[in-house]
């Protein structure tokens, strides 16, 4: 009698560590791998070899000194070159870091205590990251409308264009390099973040908007009336993501209260802007307009500069608010069929029926990712279909 033995079923090998240069390997470090690339520019500066690399780099370029003489000390001041390009990269390899530290250490945390969805877990991460971000720039930003003594005088915003305004000071170029390189590096971390398809249209819109429009003001010397538009729409925006994340910790009269608070700044924001540009451009501006401009003394004061930007601002508000009474009226609609669905007498095994597939639709609403917004451009929001109430909004 012949006994077999049939060998036991080896399982398979867990690869925790993914193969060097693989994508998953990349997502995974990617963290670590810019921190050494920016290490690389900062210790250049030990050196005398490579101190002049690394200082194009790391410090702000195109310095400009005014106003020595013999009874008063020079001041230096900065103008925009294509240097930036070098310090715009390395900030922006900063910022992805600082974005691994915040998602690691804060936001991962507090996922874990929440339980959210995959979809709502996505949303929470954005929220979070914005959040910072909008707080940081925004008190960054009214601190030097104060040092700078923009906000005691509305004409500051054109008055000696463009002399006052082609040279800046170290933390008014500095707050825009650091504006730019952000928004750029919110590409990468599409990848890094393996954010979905779906929600990659929405984000890579807003974005693109944000470079867009803070670059043509810095190089142009429009930084003035930029800053205080950024002030205003980072203020809004930063209400909008708190009563978000509010949401999501299920504080709904919290969050209810915030939704409410942002769906009046957002109109009173939209108007704001609409009233600045047109006081800068149509009539600050048109004071001291020139013929042609001068890319020598940064004087881009030309009558069709000025009503291109002036289009240009009030169809991005004009966009942005439509977006927005758009969302409100897809929702009223929403809300209203709901209402009446639910006033009609139905038997039982089609309540049961119905109950179900409500019950359907309600995940699947839950789990359905938004447009993406000027969240950032908080108007986009206006293309999001939800059939919660509105204090669960944030969804």
């Amino acid at each position: 009698m012949v006994t077999r033995y049939k060998m036991p079923l080896r399982r398979p090998k867990s690869n925790k560590n993914p193969p060097i240069l693989s994508h998953e390997f990349l997502i995974q470090n990617h963290a670590d791998i810019v921190s050494c690339v920016a290490m690389v520019f900062v210790i250049g500066l030990m050196f005398q070899a490579t101190s002049p690399v690394a200082t194009l780099f790391v410090t702000m370029q195109h310095n400009v000194t005014l106003g020595e003489t013999e009874e008063t000390d020079a001041v230096s001041f900065y103008t925009y070159g294509v240097k930036d390009i070098f310090t715009t990269f390395f900030y922006l390899l900063i910022a992805i870091v600082i974005h691994a530290v915040i998602q690691e250490y804060i936001l991962d945390k507090v996922n874990r205590k929440m339980h959210l969805s995959k979809v709502k877990h996505s949303k929470f991460n954005e929220s979070g990251q914005l959040l910072v971000f909008y707080a940081v720039s925004a008190g960054w930003g009214i601190d030097i409308l104060i040092r700078e003594k923009l906000v005691t005088s509305i004409s500051s915003l054109w008055d000696n264009y463009p002399l006052a305004h082609a040279y800046l000071p170290f933390i008014v170029k500095f707050y825009f390099i650091i504006q730019i390189a952000y928004w750029i590096h919110c590409f990468p971390e599409l990848y890094f973040q393996k954010v979905k398809k779906d929600e990659m249209s929405s984000r890579i819109t807003y974005a693109a908007l944000y470079i867009v429009f803070i670059t043509a003001a810095y190089v142009l010397n429009f930084t003035r009336v930029a800053l205080c538009m950024m002030v205003l729409h980072y203020t809004v925006e930063f209400i909008y993501h708190l009563a978000r994340l509010l949401y999501f910790a299920e504080k709904t009269d919290l969050a209810n209260t915030g939704f409410m608070a942002w769906n009046v700044l957002f109109v009173i924001v939209r108007v704001s802007c609409i009233t600045l540009s047109v006081l800068t451009f149509w009539y600050g501006l048109a004071r001291t307009s020139a013929k042609t401009m001068d890319i020598s003394e940064g004087n881009f004061n030309t009558q069709i500069i000025r009503i291109n930007c002036l289009a240009a601002l009030c169809l991005l508000q004009a966009w942005m608010m439509w977006n927005f009474i758009t969302f409100h009226l897809k929702r009223r609609r929403e809300r209203t069929v709901t209402e009446s669905s639910s006033r009609r007498p139905l038997g039982g095994s089609q309540k049961r029926k119905d109950k179900k597939s409500k019950v359907k639709k309600d995940d699947d609403s839950s789990e359905a990712s938004p447009p993406g917004t000027p969240k950032t451009n908080s108007a986009e929001n206006g293309s999001v279909r939800q059939r919660t109430p509105k204090s669960k909004r944030g969804q």
